[in-house]
């Protein structure tokens, strides 16, 4: 299996178009057009009835304290967790390749609707959800892509994981508002195949993607 994209090739940067948040020299950060990239996909095992599509960034601080916080950088040596961006269920495998935008075209306060998507899909809720909870100008669900926004203090590049993949299945078999988590444990034992294809991003200016 090969998941490729016009966007970025494997370990290379993201490009800003396709992030939540893109750096600004007056403000640190502003919103950006958080496209979804384009994807494509190739060498789908025999038997492959859906497909799932999820992203993460690996690269998350387990700690929030100095996150975009004058005068502290988040050091390298914090450890790090998951943060999903993406969880893309039911996808056809014959619909063809995702393009670029067809997602996610903007940032919307509040959150996407979902869990329903384009192409008869289903979406998860991001974690974003959680990271804007209480906020009431952005405080909802955030359903589908949302980019990359990390901290720009922090000491590393982010990596952002997209996983394809191939299920056993037409359905995967979760139901309402799911998460990243859910997905993984529904499919347990219905994966023909997986692929994965990793971009990078930061809003550090002292720190090279």
């Amino acid at each position: 299996m090969r998941l490729a994209s016009s966007c970025f090739d494997n370990d290379q940067k993201i490009p800003a178009e396709c992030a939540f948040c893109a750096p600004d020299p007056k403000s640190r950060v502003t919103l950006s057009k958080n496209l979804n990239p384009d994807f494509s996909w190739s060498g789908l095992p025999a038997g492959t009835r859906s497909l799932v599509l999820i992203c993460h960034d690996r690269d998350v601080p387990s700690k929030p304290d100095d996150v975009n916080q004058e005068g502290r950088t988040i050091a390298a040596t914090l450890p790090r967790v998951d943060f999903y961006h993406w969880i893309l269920v039911d996808l056809d495998p014959a619909s063809g390749p995702i393009r670029k935008g067809e997602f996610s075209d903007a940032v919307q306060p509040k959150g996407k609707g979902g869990p329903a998507g384009p192409r008869g899909t289903r979406q998860g809720i991001n974690d974003f959800s959680a990271w804007f909870a209480g906020d009431k100008d952005m405080g909802g669900d955030y359903f589908g892509y949302d980019g990359p926004c990390p901290p720009w203090n922090d000491a590393i590049v982010h990596h952002y994981v997209f996983t394809l993949y191939a299920l056993d299945m037409a359905k995967c078999p979760v139901q309402g508002n799911f998460k990243g988590a859910d997905v993984l444990n529904a499919i347990q034992g219905h994966v023909l195949g997986s692929t994965t294809l990793t971009g990078v991003y930061t809003l550090n200016p002292s720190v090279s993607a």
